[in-house]
């Protein structure tokens, strides 16, 4: 029996699930786009008070925003290596795909600047992306458009806007679905100053 802690920081939601032998027994989430380290460290913290036992922790590598991100896979990485158990990242984008079973479709996520984190899904299998663009431009490819982009931009469905935590876990019992580095795809919003010039 296999008990996995799941992370994902990718959008402006902070989620965290356990899941035993592909059974989701804990989830939850708390909305807020600057409350990721909050909310994870509390989030995780519930998480393991009921589960103390993990043996494994996969974490949403995004793409996402650079803080979300910094913060989730940072944490992941520091609470694998304090307990010396495995850790593996997959795609977020991945994860939230796995809601919809359309035959072809886009998932997208809020990259700020009023641009999407986007990839394009035949029956759930990723076959472009991800990248980042203007919701127009992604609009255009006429498909359905699913996720936190399609809702903040008026571009498509609401249902399932945001990754499950869970299905990081299903993406994870395949390891070509590992995902090494945090996909960033741009330069972080906040830019020091030396950076400008």
């Amino acid at each position: 029996m296999t008990t996995y802690l799941a992370i994902d920081t990718s959008t402006s939601r902070t989620s965290v699930a356990v899941v035993i032998d592909n059974q989701c027994v804990w989830t939850d989430y708390r909305d807020g786009a600057t409350e990721h380290g909050q909310s994870l460290a509390t989030l995780v913290k519930a998480a393991i008070s009921d589960h103390q036992i993990i043996d494994s922790v996969v974490v949403g590598m995004g793409p996402g925003p650079y803080t979300g991100l910094r913060i989730g896979i940072s944490f992941a990485r520091t609470f694998a290596l304090a307990r010396g158990i495995d850790i593996n990242g997959v795609n977020s984008l991945d994860a939230l795909a796995l809601n919809f079973h359309s035959a072809d479709f886009i998932v997208a996520t809020d990259a700020r600047r009023k641009e999407i984190y986007w990839a394009r899904y035949t029956n759930s299998v990723r076959v472009e992306g991800p990248s980042v663009d203007l919701p127009e431009t992604v609009k255009s490819r006429d498909l359905p458009i699913y996720g936190e982009g399609a809702m903040k931009y008026s571009l498509g469905a609401h249902e399932n806007a945001f990754p499950n935590p869970a299905l990081l876990v299903t993406l994870a019992s395949d390891p070509k679905n590992f995902v090494d580095e945090p996909l960033y795809l741009r330069r972080p919003d906040a830019v020091a100053t030396v950076d400008r010039a």
